[in-house]
Parts: C-alpha cells; sequence; structure tokens
C-alpha cells in the first residue's frame, strides 16, 4: 500500500491511497513512537479514526492514514479539514 499508493500530505495528516478490493474502502489509522506515549498515539489514533469517518471516501479505494505530530493537540475541525483536503486531492 505504502509503495503502490498515492501520497498526500496536509497539515499534520499523511493520506496513502492505492486500488482497493472487493471490500473497499479500508481504512487504517497509523501512529508512530515518534508520536510519543501510548496514550498519545492511541488518541491521535481515535481522533483520526472519527474524522474519517466524516469525510465521503471512494469506494474503488483502499486509505492509509498517518497521524503527523500536530494530531494529538490540533482542534478536531482541523483534523477534518486536512483529511478531507488530502483525500479531495487524490480522486
Amino acid at each position: 500500500m505504502r509503495r503502490e499508493g498515492r501520497r498526500r500530505r496536509v497539515g499534520g495528516v499523511t493520506v496513502v491511497a492505492a486500488a482497493g478490493g472487493p471490500r473497499s474502502p479500508q481504512v487504517g489509522v497509523v501512529a508512530g513512537k515518534a508520536l510519543g506515549s501510548a496514550v498519545r498515539r492511541n488518541r491521535a489514533k481515535r481522533r483520526l479514526r472519527e474524522a474519517v469517518a466524516r469525510v465521503p471516501l471512494r469506494g474503488d479505494r483502499d486509505y492509509l492514514v498517518i497521524a503527523g505530530g500536530a494530531v494529538p493537540s490540533a482542534p478536531f475541525e482541523a483534523l477534518v479539514e486536512w483529511v478531507a483536503a488530502a483525500v479531495e486531492e487524490l480522486r
């Protein structure tokens, strides 16, 4: 997915989109150890999952959403805007 997909970074979020299979769209959320403690990483992933749920996705793609350092502390509305902008650029 990371090698084959197209990648866009907006704000503190990177979104990778690749051709999906029959169960698309599937979404994966990643928050690396660079974000900090497990509590901080889990909070970032929960917030990103909810932001992705509010954005319309293409049915023929799979997505990988990668949290950057700004995700845990950014306003939620900004997260939704970042994800929406990145997904829109990948259409």
